[in-house]
C-alpha cells in the first residue's frame, strides 16, 4: 500500500503533536531544499537514512518504438535514490509470516 501527500502529512502531525498545516509548511520548505539543491549538483545525505544526487547521462542512440528509427538521445542529468542502512534495516524486518489457508479435499 503507498501512502500518498495527505497521508503522511496527517501521520507526522498525529506522531510530532502539531498541525499538519505546520508539517506541510516543513515538506514544502524541505522539497524546496532538495530541488535547488540537487539541480546545482550538491549531494543531500541524510545519514542512515538517504541520500540524493543528481547523475550524468551520457548521450546515446536509441531507436524509435512505433516506426523502428534511429534516433540521438542528448545527453541528460538524472536523480539518484539510495537507501541508508536504517531504512535498508527497516525493510529487512520480516513481517510475521501468514498461515496458508487450509485446502479443502
Amino acid at each position: 500500500m503507498a501512502k500518498n501527500r495527505s497521508e503522511l502529512v496527517a501521520e507526522v502531525a498525529a506522531k510530532a503533536e502539531t498541525s499538519q498545516v505546520a508539517v506541510n509548511n516543513v515538506l514544502d520548505a524541505l522539497f524546496s531544499v532538495f530541488e535547488s539543491s540537487v539541480a546545482a549538483g550538491e549531494k543531500i545525505t541524510v545519514p542512515g537514512w538517504l541520500a540524493i544526487e543528481r547523475t550524468e547521462r551520457a548521450a546515446r542512440t536509441g531507436r524509435n518504438p512505433q516506426t523502428g528509427e534511429t534516433i540521438q538521445i542528448p545527453a541528460g542529468f538524472s536523480v539518484k535514490l539510495s537507501a541508508g542502512s536504517k531504512l535498508k534495516a527497516a525493510v529487512a524486518k520480516k513481517a510475521p509470516a501468514k498461515k496458508a489457508p487450509a485446502k479443502k479435499k
